[in-house]
């Protein structure tokens, strides 16, 4: 072989050789570029691993003939006002077999700090020791953690009472929801879903409660009971990963979370809101525009997720009949109804007392089979905060009615007035778990709620 080549003999030996490789590297790196956009995708899907649901003691089970008695005992309100609660409990929509703190079976009633402290380790070591033994994950690995607990709000906060008890990482991302309403719950998972989009390969432990104990009201204002008649204990923790490995071992990905807030209206702000009476004693008084305002608040937040997940055929006719309604006002058009079970197989709705779950029903079309989980959660344990969704969705899941492929939708609202909607997509059948708060129970429901129908069917008389 000559040592010297001359220009032309370059070019016909080297260059053909150039581009072979110069193509190769390309493929390569186009290949290679697939794969990272593939891995980082996959890496940014958030997935539900498990969750669970704390269910107390029976020694905590108070029917409301019991919790009436309690208040009659206590000798602080009028045979008017007592006729009231009376006649409140038989319309609530609850049953008998609800949860009281710890504090109500006492002799002496004294809802002090070290009793409300005491409830929420109760509920919140107990949901969360049993999340960390349906999943196997390792305190070490929780890399995020989002606390929400409306009214009890105590120093150091919750999540930090959390990092304390389980050792968690010194670096871990620790958030405290409290004043944000039975909404705070649907709230913190858009907080976790924000927070696994830039922290990669991780883990968010998210905790929804609600305390009782200090939040009682004792005053004669009617309308602020009905935190007495409808808020009992409970508590969920729910593990949430954005882990590549948990894609194929979860029960849920996460797919869509819309968050309604109208607190710069002022009916709004004001329709639920945590005040002293004209006796100074503290409690939650609720406006007749409630359910104006919820109504409303609702309704954008349901139209906004109806873009998101309605097919096109239900789009439109609701555009069709928006426009037929808006060209012939003097027509008197129905307004049309989008029909949501076409794209949702669960819908779960907080349990913010039956007249709520009547008008969610009548507005939103959905039938008594649908509305199940809903109305047996609020008759089994009450309205638990912004824990009830999550007692709904492991009642659908004990009924064995959750499979592969199925929509749920869970939609939440509470004070300011705010709602949000989070829609998951079942990644699996979900099989029978002895560690659900309905297993041994169950097949006794659903069962008839025997309370007086209509609008007047409502604990508590709003105020003016």
């Amino acid at each position: 072989m000559p040592i010297f080549f001359t220009l032309k003999e370059m070019e016909d030996h080297f260059i053909p050789e150039a581009k072979l490789m110069l193509i190769t590297l390309l493929i390569c790196l186009l290949l290679l570029g697939f794969y990272i956009t593939k891995r980082t995708s996959r890496s940014r899907g958030v997935y539900l691993l498990d969750l669970a649901c704390y269910k107390p003691p029976d020694a905590q089970k108070a029917t409301n003939q019991l919790w009436v008695k309690k208040v009659e005992h206590m000798g602080i309100y009028s045979e008017d006002t007592m006729t009231f609660i009376r006649k409140g409990f038989r319309k609530s929509g609850l049953g008998d077999s609800t949860y009281f703190a710890e504090v109500y079976h006492k002799q002496v009633f004294d809802p002090c700090l070290k009793e409300a402290r005491r409830e929420m380790e109760m509920t919140v070591f107990g949901s969360i020791d049993m999340l960390l033994a349906k999943t196997g994950v390792q305190c070490e690995d929780i890399g995020i953690l989002v606390v929400n607990c409306s009214l009890y709000n105590t120093m150091p906060s919750l999540s930090s009472m959390i990092v304390n008890k389980y050792k968690l990482k010194e670096n871990i991302l620790s958030y405290n929801l409290a004043g944000m309403g039975c909404t705070s719950g649907l709230i913190a998972i858009g907080l976790a879903q924000n927070l696994l989009q830039v922290h990669h390969d991780s883990y968010a432990l998210v905790m929804s409660t609600e305390g009782i104990t200090e939040n009682s009201y004792l005053g004669d204002n009617r309308s602020m009971m009905i935190t007495n008649g409808l808020f009992r204990v409970g508590g969920a923790a729910i593990l949430l990963s954005n882990r590549p490995s948990d894609h194929h071992n979860c029960k849920y990905k996460l797919l869509h979370t819309v968050h309604t807030n109208a607190s710069s209206s002022n009916p709004s702000y004001n329709c639920i809101f945590q005040e002293e009476d004209e006796a100074g004693i503290r409690g939650v008084t609720i406006t007749k525009d409630l359910f104006r305002v919820a109504s409303t608040v609702i309704r954008s937040n349901v139209t906004t997720l109806g873009k998101l997940i309605l097919p096109l055929s239900e789009k439109l006719r609701y555009l069709t009949n928006s426009i037929a309604r808006k060209l012939r006002p003097t027509a008197n058009i129905q307004p049309y109804i989008p029909n949501y079970s076409k794209s949702v197989k669960h819908f779960l709705p907080h349990v913010g007392g039956k007249p709520m779950l009547d008008e969610l029903q009548k507005n939103l079309g959905f039938d008594e089979t649908a509305m199940e989980p809903s109305r047996m959660t609020l008759y089994r344990f009450g309205n638990t905060g912004s824990s009830s969704i999550w007692y709904e969705l492991a009642y659908a899941e004990a009924k064995g009615r959750v499979k592969k492929g199925n929509r749920v939708w869970q939609i939440a609202f509470g004070s300011g007035f705010k709602c949000t909607s989070v829609v998951w997509r079942a990644m699996r059948t979900v099989d029978y778990d002895e560690m659900n708060p309905w297993t041994n129970e169950i097949d006794g429901f659903p069962v008839n709620v025997d309370c007086d129908d209509g609008p007047s069917a409502i604990f508590f008389e709003p105020s003016q």
